[in-house]
């Protein structure tokens, strides 16, 4: 009798384990139906691996008490800080800054200026130069630091600024940047004076798994100094050649670089991921009166998105941008695994009589990511949305231009990494002459690339189609 009963025990605590977790996730809120049902699939047919799988990746769990803290980090900084007066838009763009105030809690402000920069080395000069001339401090946040040519130079920077008197604080996603801060030059920076922290930290692996997700991590690229100056873009403190995936280079990114009020708002970014990692105060810098603007200059605002955000917020920004176009709709995106909203609201934009256009990398870095994008390829050139392939390298620019005069530019892409589980950071402006150069960057891209036609799709082989379309249905399983 005791072994009969032993040998239903297990089988039967089995049971309720899987129908515990299959309660959890039809209870888990912001869960779309494509998701649940893909996850129910998974937990039936592999109940143990199904179990643990979920278990790991199925939750959008960053631990309780790093939550909290960021939470009220947050609160207390947009609570306090004193802030430029709101910038008047115009009425066809009103209900994008509203959005994005919804989901950072920043009004667009005005008397800014801005550049894009020629190049990823160029990028990295100007930062070393601005740098160089820093007279108070200095705020670094990067998801991927490497200590190659571009990664030390900066590195050089920081430490010469320090040595000057100047504050630097330096953050790195411990993931990301894990070669960088494992090599001697992190702790030189430190040694120089230089404050610096790894982002989200993973501590030990296996001990991670229970407190929360290894996989959500800070992909901010964010550089402010002297509350004036910032920069916003695709591109990590790394070379162009980008040494630890060689074989995509060079990796080709957009960045601008932002003087105004503007720079205020990423700092608070900063502050909320520097405070609630390192402990710091950083309310004395954030209260203090805004340098005055040099311009009258463009309206523009941030958008800070991550797992501890409102659910869907990028995504929302990306539908409400195509559905304001009249004309006109360019984006760049190295990684493109659309929830099922955004995808649709491409092909309602282009079906609309906008001329939609997107440009990917022909080559990805991300052999999941290539196969899942193209499954949604049919479906856009159907509608009339252009699609072009960059051959000249791995476009990672993030990047959206809107009736030649909005602009939307930062680190998210279009897929469910950023839209779930990284902490991204953007800037969205008006302003037609800088839209404009980022137009004719966008330009530049397509020249470079290819044209994928509604033909060469439907030739695909059916092993490809069924490769893509299989990949595709893991999007769901974030």
């Amino acid at each position: 009798m005791t072994v009969v009963f032993h040998q239903w025990l297990l089988p039967f605590a089995l049971v309720l384990v899987e129908l515990a977790v299959i309660a959890r996730i039809l209870l888990r809120p912001h869960r779309d139906p494509a998701s649940r049902i893909a996850w129910l699939a998974v937990v039936a047919l592999l109940p143990v691996l199904g179990i643990l799988a979920y278990l790991l990746l199925g939750e959008v769990n960053i631990g309780r008490r790093r939550l909290e803290r960021m939470r009220a980090v947050l609160a207390g900084l947009r609570k306090d800080v004193a802030n430029s007066a709101e910038a008047v838009v115009l009425e066809r763009h009103d209900n994008l800054f509203r959005l994005g105030q919804s989901i950072s809690g920043f009004h667009p402000v005005g008397g800014n200026t801005g550049q894009l920069t020629p190049h990823s080395n160029a990028t990295i000069d100007a930062m070393v130069a601005d740098i160089d001339a820093a007279k108070k401090h200095v705020h670094l946040l990067f998801y991927i630091w490497l200590p190659d040519n571009n990664g030390c130079k900066v590195v050089e920077a920081l430490k010469r600024a320090a040595a000057r008197g100047v504050a630097c604080r330096a953050m790195a996603d411990d993931l990301g940047s894990r070669s960088l801060i494992r090599s001697d030059h992190w702790q030189a920076m430190r040694q120089a004076g230089v404050q610096v922290a790894n982002g989200l930290p993973i501590g030990y692996p296996l001990l991670r798994l229970f407190i929360g997700r290894i996989d959500l991590r800070n992909h901010r690229k964010i550089v402010v100094i002297d509350d004036r100056i910032t920069y916003c873009g695709s591109q990590n403190c790394a070379d162009p050649e980008f040494l630890v995936k060689a074989k995509y280079a060079p990796w080709v990114d957009a960045v601008m670089r932002f003087e105004g009020p503007i720079a205020r708002q990423n700092q608070i970014l900063f502050a909320s991921d520097w405070t609630s990692g390192v402990g710091e105060d950083l309310g004395d810098i954030l209260r203090a009166p805004l340098p005055a603007p040099v311009s009258e200059g463009f309206p523009a605002q941030v958008i800070g998105t991550g797992p501890t955000v409102r659910f869907s917020a990028m995504p929302e920004m990306f539908e409400s941008l195509l559905f304001t176009a009249r004309r006109e709709v360019i984006i760049s995106t190295p990684y493109f695994v659309p929830n099922e909203s955004l995808q649709s609201a491409l092909c309602t934009t282009a079906y609309r009589g906008v001329d939609t256009t997107i440009i990917f990398p022909a080559r990805n870095d991300s052999w999941t990511v290539a196969a899942a994008s193209r499954s949604y390829y049919a479906d856009l050139l159907a509608a009339g949305v252009k699609i072009y392939e960059y051959v000249g390298g791995l476009l990672h620019a993030k990047s959206l231009t809107l009736d030649g005069e909005i602009t939307l530019i930062g680190s998210a892409n279009m897929d469910r990494r950023s839209f779930d589980l990284n902490y991204e950071n953007n800037i969205l402006l008006f302003d037609p002459t800088l839209t404009a150069a980022m137009r004719e960057r966008q330009l530049d891209y397509i020249a470079r690339s290819r044209p994928v036609s509604k033909q060469e799709v439907s030739a695909w082989p059916i092993s490809q189609r069924l490769w893509n379309n299989s990949i595709a249905t893991l999007g769901p399983l974030l």
